[in-house]
């Protein structure tokens, strides 16, 4: 029976070298994980756009009406249940691109900003002789992103605002993993069926003008692993085998020797 020593230590072996070879593969450099790495010292970028998300088909709108006239506004400010336990009507945005609205009927928003939304709507109460100088307050309440992949805390985060941009969504998730490609990063994007894939590189300033880094509402952010975390997901696999066979022989052998 000394052939089960023998074997065990080269088993014993072979799972030191994996331990070794998993400590180098997981090592990861400045290049792979930092940020804006050809940004110099002092250095300024000035943003020349003026971004604004623009209305989708689903979009859950919040719309209310207000006029020196408050009695005037009550046909428009449509309510659920009674008292003090009423609740706003929301409007969806159809496949076609419209939302249904008191007394104006069919208006198509897809397409447009909250604020030529607005200003469409209050054009159309003035033009009718509906109201006077009326003023709309519309807000877009299913604004939220999706971000998936190698990040700390994956999810679906809902959006108070209707402006957030690419890295303050990545701050939401918790930021991305150490062994996660920052350098090809995914953003899905929907706009009236059509999706677009962009892929974008954190690693330099460059990135901030893509027409990705102000992210618009439902857009999807997926950070895929680098090679690292590839291999070391392979090697725990193939470790996890070693370490069962390696239990299993010396039950064997704690068997074999107590029969001795």
């Amino acid at each position: 029976m000394t052939y089960l020593p023998f074997f065990l230590k080269k088993i014993l072996t072979r799972l030191f070298l994996l331990f070794l070879l998993f400590q180098i593969t997981s090592c990861a450099s400045r290049k792979d994980v930092a940020y804006f790495q050809n940004a110099g010292a002092y250095e300024t970028m000035v943003e020349t756009r003026d971004f604004e998300p623009r209305l989708k088909v689903d979009d859950l709108l919040s719309i209310y009406i207000s006029a020196n006239n408050i009695e005037s506004t009550t046909a428009f400010n449509l309510k659920k249940g009674e008292g003090i336990s009423y609740e706003e009507v929301d409007y969806i945005i159809d496949k076609e691109g419209f939302i249904d609205f008191p007394v104006l009927g069919k208006i198509k928003l897809m397409g447009l900003t909250t604020e030529e939304a607005k200003k469409l709507i209050e054009s159309q109460l003035i033009g009718k002789k509906l109201l006077r100088d009326p003023v709309v307050n519309l807000r877009i309440k299913n604004f939220r992103v999706t971000i998936l992949g190698h990040v700390k805390k994956p999810g679906t985060y809902s959006v108070p605002t209707e402006r957030i941009t690419l890295l303050e969504a990545l701050g939401l998730a918790g930021d991305l993993e150490m062994k996660a490609r920052r350098d090809n990063v995914l953003v899905i994007r929907d706009f009236d069926g059509v999706k677009t894939f962009t892929r974008i590189n954190l690693t330099t300033k460059e990135f901030i003008k893509s027409p990705v880094y102000y992210l618009t509402q439902n857009d999807v952010v997926y950070v895929e692993p680098n090679e690292s975390a590839i291999k070391t997901t392979s090697l725990d696999n193939r470790a996890t085998i070693m370490v069962s066979i390696f239990s299993v022989l010396i039950t064997s052998t704690a068997l074999i020797l107590t029969r001795n």
